[in-house]
Formats: structure tokens, C-alpha cells, sequence
């Protein structure tokens, strides 16, 4: 079989080197004649992968001892519920920058347990969306914490610059380009991420909280989504996903052999840079986001000429190149290009795409 090239935004591809790995541990683990998911969360082999695990990702993101690392149910979209749960305590109302689908969805689920105000929509001028920028002034100081998402994955919009909130809790959904580069953990109060971009598979998040914030949960938090419980019983109160668990342990390693994370942003900057370059260069294509916050992640774009979208979909599947139809909310074409996805694969899709516009352009 020709080399597929998977463009998906999630579920996405994960590294090749991971997914042959686990294939050959996958009946037998470590000479345990067992498959990981087939081994008790509480036994000492699994406990000490879970620690590695952890202590890995820890080594990435240089997390201070201050914080709490927690590997929980739900995906990304659970903690929107979890992350005003817990931090209700501080306050009855938390503020929402709003820079597309994500942390809308956050605003609102975040509204059933406190009040969500907005203090930010996405500024749009001359065609071209970017995000306004928060300043301490802008925020309540009695609010409980401020929430951004760093990426939207469906709108094609990265905020780079960390919104200062001063000293509002700051908390960020991270899902779509947590591990992409190095960042300054000390400065958020809680980061989350869904696993199913640039962690593993569907269905786990990680949470990074500084400690204390453990202590301000709704008395009507389910136990299971308690942060400080779940920091107690080292994120195994109840049975946690653990296949899931030792594909992410497998993928922090794999970052660390790639040089960590200096090393890969470099790369995914060369990937981004290729891919928008052949945006701007080829009249057919089109991205509506300021060049400042352009997504490094997921790289949307349309076609002048909305007629050649099912012919520049078909033709790209046919050539190995698959999951680039946009977000049916916006339409046109989205490549996702996380972590794992190679620059052979943003070459080959450059390629196409420089063919395909000289063609019907």
C-alpha cells in the first residue's frame, strides 16, 4: 500500500515508531504474556509505567513541584465541567476570552455551574480573524479563574503570547497544541488538554494544576472528578484508561528522542511555514486568519472556487493525502499537522496542492 498521509484534527495520527511499538507489545508486554489493557491498574508493573509516564511529561513541560499532573476520563470537552467544579470556590462568576468553537463550548458548559462572562470575542479586520488581547484591567478580581483556549482547532487560530491575567487563576484549554513547543508552566493555574491531538488516544485528558487550587471544588463535585481526590489516588480513584495511558507514556518518549520539545516546535514551524507559504503563493486558496495568529496545528484554508472542493477532496485521497475536508461549521479544508505528522507529509500535500491549483486555477 501507497503511504497514507492522515490529516486528520482528531482522532489523529500518532507517531509511527509509537504505533509499531505498541503493535509488537500489544499480545505480550514486557514478557509478561499479557497486553497492557489486560493488566490490573493496581498492579506494580502498571503503577510503574503510569510514574513513568507522568514523570516524562513532566521532564517536557519543565512542571514545577507545585503542580499537580492527573490523567483523567472525558477527553478534553469533561473539563469543561470539571474546571469550574472544581474552582467554584474562588469565586461565583469566571471570564472567557472567545476565539471560536472550543471555548465557546467551554463558556457555555461553564455557565451551568457559575456565571461564564465573556470579556473577548474574536476581532476580525480587513477579512483576517485574530484575538484581542486581555490585560489584568479587563478582568473581574473577583472572578474565580480566566479561561482561553491556546488553539482552536476548528477555526485555524493559535494565541502564541500567554494573556496576562494577573492574579486571576489563569487556565487555558490546551488540547490542540499542548507538547507542540516549550511553554512556562508557572504561568497558568490549571492547563488541560484532551489526548487525542498530540497525546495519545481519545478518551483521556491531562490536567496540570498547581496544587493550591486543590482546595476550592463544589461540595457537589462528583468524587471521580475531584482534582484533589483524583491528585490522592494518584489518578486511579476508579479504574482509569489505561491503554490509553501507556500509548501516551510511549508518546512522551518519543518526544523526548526527538530532541523534546525546542526541537519539535522547530519542526512544526518548517511544517506550518511550507504549508501556509503555498496558501499565500497559489491565487485558488485562501486562509482568513492574521498572519500572527495562524494556526501551527491545524492550517485551514478554502478554495476560491467552491465548486472545486469535492474534486480537490477526491483527488487528494486519491493520492494518499486523506481527512482534509474542514469543520462542517466553516467549511473549505483544515490539515491538521501535529506532532507525529512528518514533513514528507506536509511536502507531499504542498505538492498536490501546487498541481491541483495550476490545473483549475
Amino acid at each position: 500500500m501507497s503511504e497514507i498521509f492522515n490529516f486528520c484534527a482528531g482522532p489523529a495520527m500518532l507517531p509511527a515508531d509509537v504505533m509499531k511499538q505498541a503493535q509488537a507489545e500489544f499480545i505480550d508486554w514486557q514478557g509478561t504474556g499479557r497486553s497492557v489493557m489486560e493488566l490490573s491498574h493496581r498492579c506494580k508493573e502498571y503503577i510503574a509505567l503510569a510514574n513513568e509516564a507522568e514523570q516524562d511529561l513532566r521532564d517536557l513541560l519543565s512542571v514545577p513541584d507545585n503542580y499537580k499532573v492527573l490523567f483523567i476520563q472525558g477527553g478534553g470537552r469533561g473539563q469543561f465541567s470539571s474546571v469550574p467544579m472544581n474552582l467554584k470556590g474562588l469565586g461565583e462568576s469566571a471570564e472567557f476570552l472567545l476565539t471560536g468553537s472550543w471555548s465557546k463550548g467551554a463558556q457555555q458548559e461553564a455557565n451551568k455551574f457559575l456565571q461564564a462572562k465573556v470579556v473577548g470575542n474574536t476581532v476580525e479586520k480587513d477579512g483576517l480573524l485574530s484575538a484581542p488581547e486581555i490585560t489584568p484591567n479587563d478582568l473581574d478580581t473577583k472572578s474565580a479563574y480566566f479561561h482561553y483556549c491556546s488553539n482552536e482547532t476548528v477555526d485555524g487560530i493559535e494565541i502564541n503570547q500567554v494573556p496576562d491575567s494577573g492574579e486571576i487563576p489563569l487556565v487555558v484549554d490546551m488540547s490542540s497544541n499542548i507538547l507542540s513547543k516549550p511553554i512556562d508552566v508557572s504561568k497558568f493555574g490549571v492547563i488541560y488538554a484532551g489526548a487525542q491531538k498530540n497525546i495519545g488516544p481519545s478518551g483521556l485528558a491531562v490536567v496540570i494544576v498547581r496544587e493550591d487550587l486543590l482546595d476550592y471544588a463544589m461540595p457537589e463535585t462528583p468524587t471521580f472528578l475531584h482534582y484533589k481526590t483524583i491528585d490522592k489516588f494518584d489518578s486511579m480513584y476508579n479504574t482509569p484508561p489505561t491503554y490509553s495511558w501507556y500509548l501516551a507514556g510511549l508518546v512522551f518518549k518519543w518526544l523526548k528522542e526527538q530532541g523534546g520539545l525546542t526541537a519539535i516546535a522547530k519542526k512544526n514551524n518548517e511544517k506550518a511555514a511550507l504549508l501556509y507559504q503555498c496558501i499565500d503563493e497559489c491565487d485558488l486558496y485562501t486562509n482568513n486568519v492574521h498572519p500572527d495568529y495562524r494556526s501551527k496545528m491545524n492550517v485551514t484554508f478554502h478554495l476560491k472556487d467552491k465548486e472545486l472542493d469535492t474534486q480537490f477532496l477526491t483527488e487528494a485521497e486519491q493520492n494518499g493525502l486523506v481527512a482534509l475536508k474542514g469543520h462542517r461549521i466553516v467549511g473549505g479544508m483544515r490539515a491538521s499537522i501535529y506532532n507525529a505528522m512528518p514533513i514528507e507529509g506536509v511536502v507531499a500535500l504542498t505538492k498536490f496542492m501546487r498541481d491541483f491549483a495550476r490545473r483549475n486555477g
